[in-house]
């Protein structure tokens, strides 16, 4: 190949790399949004159905850990910046 073309193949990829990262974070962000999203549905449905009396007793207990985990987790990879990280090191 000859170096014209090269160059230009080079910088053709180069576009092509950073199109596709901008593209990656911003479809990162929008499924953490997407999750968010999900997490604040789910703690009004278990509110809802807690206040209906749709729960077992047994299964209001598990639901608790289970909403708190999912929350702490959610906290915590917000704070850490993970997805951000994440997308850095798809980066040339």
């Amino acid at each position: 190949m000859e170096p014209k073309h090269s160059a230009e193949m080079s910088k053709h990829l180069d576009k092509q790399n950073q199109v596709l990262m901008e593209t990656y974070r911003a479809m990162s962000h929008e499924l953490h949004k997407l999750q968010v999203e999900e997490e604040t549905i789910m703690h009004k449905l278990y509110e809802m159905m807690s206040a209906e009396g749709l729960l077992p007793k047994d299964q209001k207990e598990m639901m608790t850990g289970v909403i708190y985990f999912s929350t702490v987790c959610s906290y915590r990879k917000k704070e850490s910046g993970k997805s951000t990280e994440e997308a850095r090191e798809l980066e040339p």
